[in-house]
C-alpha cells in the first residue's frame, strides 16, 4: 500500500510538472502573439478553447444536471473568473514572463481574506504568516521605492483578487454544486462575456496569429486535464509545492527569447512568494476542487 502510494505521488507530482510546464508555455504563446492581437481576442479564444473540450464532460449526464439554485453565485465565480484571465493576459504582455507568474501565484493569500470577509472564515496563524511573507514578496517584485511601480504588476495584483475570489465562490456553492456544473457555467459565461469586447476588437488573425493561438489553447487544455490528473493520484498539500516550479519555466523562456533576467530584488521576492504558497499548501486539508477539472480561472 505504501508503495502504492508513494508510485501515485510520484505521478501525480510528475503530471504538475509537466501541466505547469505547458501552461508557461501557453504563457510564452500569449507574450507572442499578443503582439499582433489584443488582449480581448486572446481571452476569448482562451475560453472557447476551454468551452469546446469541457462542454462533453458537462454534458455527459445531460441537460437536467446542471439546473441549479445558485445562479448568482455562479455568475460571480465566472465574472471573477473571466476578469482574473483579462488581468493576467495584460500582465503576460506587459512585464517579464517569470514575474507575470508570480502575480499570478499570489493568488491563494488573498483566499483567506476573501473567505473570512464573505464567509467569516477565521485566518490560522499560519496562514496569516504566509499572507505576510507573500505580500513581502510581492513588494519586493514590484520595488516600491526603488522605480515606479509598473501598472501592468497593479493589473497583476487584481487578477489574483479577482482569482482568489473566484476559488472562494467555488467554496461557497461546494456543498450543492458538482464540478461539472461549476464547469459548465464558467464554460459558458465566460466565453459569452469575453464575446462581447470582440464587436470593436476584433481583429482577423493571420496564420502566424492562428497557430500562436492553437499552441496557447492546446497547452493550457491538456495542462487542465494533466491537473486533474494529478489531485486524484495524490493530496493537493503533498503535491501543490510543484506547481511553483512554473517560475523557473517562466525565467527559462523569458531568458531564451526576450533576454529576460531577473534582478536580485525579483529573486528575493520570488523566493519569498514560493516560501509562502508552500506554507499556505501544507496548511490546507485536502479537497476535491472543481477548478481542477477545468473551472479555473487561471490562465
Amino acid at each position: 500500500m505504501n508503495q502504492y502510494r508513494h508510485q501515485a505521488l510520484l505521478q501525480g507530482a510528475a503530471f504538475i510538472v509537466v501541466s505547469e510546464l505547458l501552461l508557461a508555455t501557453m504563457s510564452a504563446a500569449i507574450k507572442v502573439v499578443s503582439a499582433e492581437l489584443p488582449n480581448e481576442m486572446l481571452v476569448f479564444f482562451r475560453n472557447l478553447f476551454g468551452l469546446a473540450v469541457l462542454l462533453p464532460f458537462a454534458l455527459r449526464n445531460g441537460i437536467g444536471g446542471l439546473a441549479t439554485r445558485r445562479l448568482p453565485v455562479h455568475l460571480a465565480r465566472s465574472l471573477a473568473g473571466v476578469g482574473a484571465m483579462y488581468c493576467f493576459f495584460y500582465t503576460i504582455a506587459s512585464i517579464p514572463l517569470a514575474e507575470a507568474i508570480l502575480f499570478k501565484l499570489t493568488a491563494p493569500f488573498f483566499i483567506p481574506v476573501i473567505a473570512w470577509l464573505w464567509l467569516s472564515e477565521s485566518i490560522p496563524g499560519t496562514a496569516k504568516i504566509a499572507i505576510a511573507l507573500g505580500f513581502a514578496g510581492g513588494a519586493m517584485v514590484l520595488q516600491p521605492g526603488f522605480r515606479e511601480i509598473p501598472l501592468a504588476g497593479l493589473v497583476g495584483l487584481a487578477g489574483a483578487v479577482l482569482a482568489a475570489l473566484a476559488k472562494v465562490a467555488i467554496r461557497r456553492m461546494s456543498n450543492t454544486e458538482p464540478s461539472t456544473r461549476i464547469v459548465f457555467y464558467f464554460g459558458t459565461v465566460a466565453t459569452s462575456v469575453s464575446a462581447i469586447p470582440l464587436l470593436w476588437a476584433w481583429q482577423t488573425p493571420g496564420w502566424h496569429a492562428v497557430a500562436w493561438l492553437s499552441v496557447m489553447g492546446v497547452s493550457a487544455t491538456i495542462a487542465q486535464l494533466l491537473l486533474t490528473r494529478a489531485y486524484a493520484l495524490a493530496p493537493a498539500g503533498q503535491i501543490g509545492p510543484f506547481t511553483y516550479v512554473s517560475v523557473i519555466f517562466g525565467s527559462t523562456y523569458g531568458w531564451l527569447f526576450w533576454d529576460e533576467v531577473p534582478g536580485p530584488a525579483v529573486i528575493l521576492g520570488s523566493l519569498l512568494i514560493v516560501a509562502a504558497g508552500i506554507l499556505t499548501t501544507r496548511r490546507r486539508r485536502p479537497a476535491a476542487d472543481p477548478d481542477s477539472a477545468g473551472a479555473s480561472p487561471r490562465p
